[in-house]
Formats: C-alpha cells, structure tokens, sequence
C-alpha cells in the first residue's frame, strides 16, 4: 500500500509540474500583434512632405520589422517615415517577426498636391497706356483650404492688399506690378509690364481683319477695323468709293451698292504727332453679287437636318472640356477635333438607329456654333428654322440667332452674318456689339477672368463641387485670351429662395434659342427632365448692321450665340445648350 500512494504521489507530482511549464510555454509564446496609428489604414501627405507612420505593437520584445513596398525594402524600424514627390497612391507592407511567430499589414499612403494658392491677373502680359490715365486689374486666388496672404506690389513695393487695384500712371516709365498669393503650401505670383508715355507716344493704329468683302447688291457691308488706338486728340476719317462717289468719316463705314461688279475702297485715318500729320490708308476690294445668284435649290434627297458643322466655339464653361455629362474625352485639343466633337453629339442615333440628339454646350456669354445645310432654307414668310435645346420652366438660357447666305457661293460661312430679331431686340437693355475677352487661368482648378469692352470685369466659376476638368477654358484655343462679340441680352435669372439655394432662369417672349418662351416653343408641360424641345424662327425677322429689316430670300448658314452674361450662384454660369437645327419648311 504504502508503494501504491508512493506511485500516486509522485505521478501527482508529474502533472502539477508538467502543469506550469505548459503555462509557461503559453505565455512566452504568443505571437506578434499590429495596431496601425491610423483607423482606415490609409496615411494622407502632401507631395515632397514627410508622413511618419508609427503602429503600437503587442508581443513584440525583440522583434524585426520590415517595410515593403512592390517588394522593396523601405526600412527596418518600428515606424517609418514616407515622402514622395510624384501624386499617386502607394501601398506598403509591414512584417513584424519574433521567435513566436509573425504579423502582417497593408497599408496605402495617398500623395496628394500641394495647395499652392495659384494667383492670375485677367489681361494682357504687357500694356502701354497714356500718362495720366488708370488701369483697373483684378486678380483670382485658386481656392484653397488653407488660410492665404494676398498683395499687390509695383516694381517690388507692396501698395494693396484687395484682389481689385487700381494703378495710376503718374509719370512715363515701365513699371512690373504684380499679384502674390503665399501659404504655408508655397506661393505663387503673377505680372504684368506697364509701359506709361506721353500721349504724343501712344501707337496710332487702325487695322482690319482683311481688305477683299463680298456681299449682295442693295444690301449694307460694314466695314469694322479690328483694333484701333485710343487717342486723345481727334483723328480724322475718310472714305471714298472711287465707283459711286460714296462717301464716309467715321472710323467704320457702311457700303453699299445697287448694282454688282466690284468696287474699289480707299480709306484713311489722320492723326497729328510731334506736330506732324500721321495718317495710315487702307484700299478695299469690295465684290458685289446679284441676289439669290448662289441659290441652292432642295432636291428629292436633300434632308431637312443641318449637315456640317462649320465652327465651333464656345465661351468658357462648366461643360466644357468635362469627361462625363459634356461627353469631351481630352482629345479635343484642335479645331478640327472640336468640330468633330459637336458634329458626333448633334448626330447621335438610338439603337435602332433614328436620331437621338445630344447638346452641345455654347459655355457663356458669346459662344458659338456654325452649322451649315446640303440646300438653301426659303424664308417662306411664317417658320422657317427649327432648333433644339434643353429649356424647361425655370430655365432659359437665351441663344441668339444669327443667318447667313453663301452670297459668293463658295460653300464656306464667310458672307454676312444677319441677326434675327427677337423680343428683346430694340430695347434700351439689349446691348449690340457687346464683346467679352476670356484669359486662360494660371492653374488647374481656378476659375476663368473676363474684360468686356465696357470696362466690367468678371469671372467663369470653377464649380469643383460638380465638374473635374482642369479648366474651363476650352483646349483647343491656343491663345492665351480670346475675344468673343455678339448681342448681349439683360439677364432674368434671380434667386428665388433669398438665400441662394434656388435660382430662377426666366423665359424671354420669343425669337431665342434654348427658351422656355410661350410663343415660339411648340411643346406641352414643363418639360421638368429637360429633353430637347423645339424653337422656331423666321427668317423674315433678319435685320441688318443698323437693326433695319432686310429682306433675304433664303438662307445657307445658321449661328447660334449665347446672349446672356449672368452666372446663378452653385448652379454657374447661364450657358445655351444646343441639341440640332432643321429646316421646318421640310417638316411642316
């Protein structure tokens, strides 16, 4: 017995110490453990920034670590740290091993860009102007989350601190102003050359866009120079048609003639400097053409549809350049890809292969689109035009409309452009001739400057909220500014809710393009998911240079230009949106 509780004792004994070693072995044992420093896994730096990423660990006395990324080494500490100069996301692997056992994790690093406050001054990069005379400037931030300093400086001292700034030019001499914007991402700034001289020094300059015009006997030509100095002292025009007689001494002149053949202009503009007698001539070559000599008549397999598109360009604008809803893919960097672009939307088909239209956005104010039609259009004396566009109750984006014969019968738009008069026409708040400069911005992201020829000043939002494109200045222009002209019509927008959340673009009478108007819009209901309806236009409504009805049998070219120069708070810029023309006698 006394063997037996030997026996007993001792395998008791066996098992308690077995017992505590096998405790023992548990709690030396236990594998690493990860915790990263950031919930989502994800680390967020600015390019040429430092990123310290630093997890906790558990179970990790002497333990190796290594981070990997696509299976190179970055390092072989407890945290790290993590800079890269090119934007992009960046996944990397952290291995902490011990003698128990190893634990692994993915993490990414998003590098992103700096917020550089990119600054751009709406106008040319060099100026010359009068001593004596102001130059308003205005200046656009890129907008940033980070707080931004701003000033305006002249040959390196600083004079102002508001976006607007007035100089004056107090005495002749060149001067560098420039606009600069700085926050603790960079800085960035932007200049302008002032050249300030005597008035007697100022260029005396008189162009035109060239001297050979054609047009159709007993209709006005107006002959309009292109750019012309601004003086102080008079300068003194004349014109003389050595054919007629006729006469003129205005800086533009209207011609006209009542029987064709070709006439012979000279015209000349007289300035005095440093007491002497400028004068600058031009000679003109004027070919008149019998009316309808070009006609087009429709045949059995004429369509009713435009067939060309001849130009298009647009004013900056949030559709423009964009990816997604304005159907661009970024290849469009050439007039030619441009027009290719609208010719593709305007000719969508559904799949069964009838015509399903897609807009075609104008942007702002002065945007343009050219089509043309495989037969001349009768101005029958009722509708004659049809075109499409998006408006629905609450949202009318006028397009004005503009008509062209081929009148030296070359098949290109570059006769006379004759407006079709519309509700507003007349009115003291129409304003013809209006003409509105876009600059290219200085950065991704920034909203586009304009100048008109009134002396206002403005910009195309960048509504980011929206759209990603990096500009709204179209790509296809290679010039830093362009200049776009037409009839410009008093807004109606406004907003209805008071504190900015809805606006309100209301509908003119008629005579508009993309115009809700209960006049010439045939249609039911609001139209509230904005399908393409219909306009309808009459060609006996052309008017000339002057606003005097003329009468054109037919016509072979159709402008559309947007004609307002409004914006409606988060909802942008009022832009007309086309969709497609026809010739309703057709489908009447």
């Amino acid at each position: 017995m006394r063997r037996v509780l030997e026996f007993l004792f001792l395998c008791v004994m066996v098992v308690v110490a077995s017992s505590c070693n096998i405790d023992e072995e548990i709690t030396a044992s236990l594998p690493p453990k990860i915790y990263l420093d950031s919930d989502s896994g994800v680390y967020t730096v600015k390019q040429g920034r430092e990123v310290i990423i630093a997890p906790s660990y558990e179970s990790a006395e002497n333990a190796t670590y290594r981070w990997t990324m696509d299976g190179r080494l970055l390092g072989n500490e407890a945290s790290l740290t993590f800079s890269r100069e090119k934007l992009g996301e960046y996944y990397i692997i952290l291995t902490v091993t011990t003698d128990a056992g190893t634990d692994s994790e993915e993490l990414r690093v998003d590098v992103v860009e700096l917020e550089v406050p990119t600054v751009s001054i709406a106008g040319k990069e060099s100026i010359m102007m009068a001593v004596g005379g102001e130059l308003s400037l205005n200046a656009t931030i890129r907008e940033t989350s980070l707080e931004t300093l701003f000033y305006w400086s002249v040959n390196g001292e600083r004079v102002a601190e508001d976006l607007t700034y007035t100089f004056n030019a107090y005495e002749v001499g060149r001067y560098e102003i420039t606009a600069s914007a700085s926050n603790e991402d960079g800085e960035h700034s932007d200049t302008i050359v002032v050249d300030v001289v005597n008035p007697e020094d100022m260029p005396f300059e008189w162009e035109f866009e060239r001297e050979a015009y054609h047009t159709v006997a007993g209709r006005k030509l107006l002959i309009k120079p292109s750019k012309t100095v601004e003086l102080e002292e008079s300068v003194n025009y004349n014109w003389l048609v050595a054919e007629s007689g006729q006469e003129g001494d205005a800086e533009q002149f209207v011609f006209v003639a009542d029987t064709a053949g070709e006439y012979h202009i000279t015209a000349t503009a007289t300035a005095e400097r440093g007491g002497e007698d400028v004068t600058i001539s031009h000679d003109f070559v004027i070919t008149v053409y019998e009316e309808g000599a070009f006609y087009r008549t429709a045949s059995g397999s004429s369509k009713a549809d435009w067939n060309k598109v001849f130009d298009y360009t647009p004013a900056p604008g949030q559709f423009i350049n964009e990816l997604k809803t304005g159907g661009f893919d970024g290849t469009q960097t050439t007039r030619e890809a441009a027009i290719a672009y609208a010719e593709a939307r305007m000719g969508e088909v559904d799949r069964d292969g009838n015509p399903y239209p897609n807009w075609v956005s104008l942007g702002g104010f002065g945007g343009y689109i050219v089509v043309g039609f495989d037969h001349s259009i009768d101005n029958s004396g009722d509708y004659d035009l049809g075109i499409l566009g998006n408006s629905f109750s609450g949202s009318s984006e006028p397009g004005v409309v503009w008509v062209m014969q081929d009148e030296n019968g070359n098949g290109e738009p570059d006769d006379t452009w004759y407006e079709l008069a519309g509700s507003e026409t007349g009115k003291a708040s129409t304003i013809q001739n209006y003409a509105v400069t876009y600059y290219r911005p200085s950065g991704a992201g920034m909203p586009v400057q304009w100048t008109d020829n009134l002396g206002n000043s403005g910009e195309v939002d960048y509504l980011k909220q929206f759209h990603r494109q990096d500009f709204y200045y179209p790509l296809w222009i290679e010039e830093d500014s362009y200049t776009l002209t037409g009839t410009c019509l008093e807004p109606r927008n406004y907003d209805a809710s008071g504190n900015g959340s809805y606006w309100v673009n209301a509908e003119y009478d008629w005579g508009y393009v993309d115009n809700f108007s209960p006049v010439d819009r045939i249609g039911e209901g609001d139209n509230s998911n904005a399908l393409a309806n219909i306009n309808y236009f009459k060609i006996e409504n052309a008017i000339d240079c002057d606003g005097e009805p003329i009468d054109l049998k037919y016509v072979d070219f159709v402008k559309v230009q947007c004609a307002v120069n409004a914006k409606s708070g988060w909802l942008g810029e009022l832009s007309t949106e086309v969709f497609g023309f026809y010739d309703y006698n057709m489908k009447r």
